[in-house]
């Protein structure tokens, strides 16, 4: 770990220092830095916060909120509401297991893509849906997934016009 990374700890420990709560607002925050809590910054916190290592996990594993890993590069999140789910979306979640080798909560070893299953998407009227980053594509199939997924792998960009 970068020893840049102490000062902006301490800058977040120090905005929060006498407020209660504020072990969660600081995960919180480091969370929306970094995309998870690593483990060299629990570490810091326990010192600069002056609490039990255990503490910080006991938060860390209670709310699933926290990351103790790094995200993929793009979160791939499957839509399993309702008209979701009634439409297809188990197939289209059967297939990424297949493609990505990963199960819901995983990234792959590539670091390219991150697994997750959502309740809904609020766009039931394309369903079923799937969101990669912070585009949606709908009314997909089975067969749509490897393609959806290869425009991705290129470069680390997409090139496909989400719906």
């Amino acid at each position: 770990m970068e020893t840049s990374v102490v000062p902006d700890i301490a800058n977040v420990v120090e905005k929060w220092k006498d407020k209660k709560g504020n072990l969660i607002m600081i995960l919180h925050e480091i969370q929306n830095q970094y995309g998870y809590v690593p483990r060299e910054i629990s570490f810091q916190l326990s010192k600069l916060l002056d609490v039990p290592l255990a503490r910080i996990y006991e938060v860390l594993t209670f709310y699933n909120y926290f990351k103790l890993k790094p995200p993929g590069k793009y979160t791939v999140s499957v839509c399993m509401g309702t008209a979701c789910y009634l439409k297809g979306a188990p197939e289209l979640l059967e297939e990424l297991h297949h493609i990505l080798g990963i199960k819901e909560g995983e990234t792959t070893k590539d670091g390219m893509f991150q697994l997750e299953i959502v309740r809904c998407l609020g766009c039931c009227g394309l369903a079923p849906v799937v969101k990669i980053g912070n585009k949606i594509y709908g009314g997909l199939k089975r067969s749509d997934i490897v393609n959806l997924l290869s425009q991705y792998s290129k470069e680390g960009a997409p090139v496909a016009q989400p719906v």
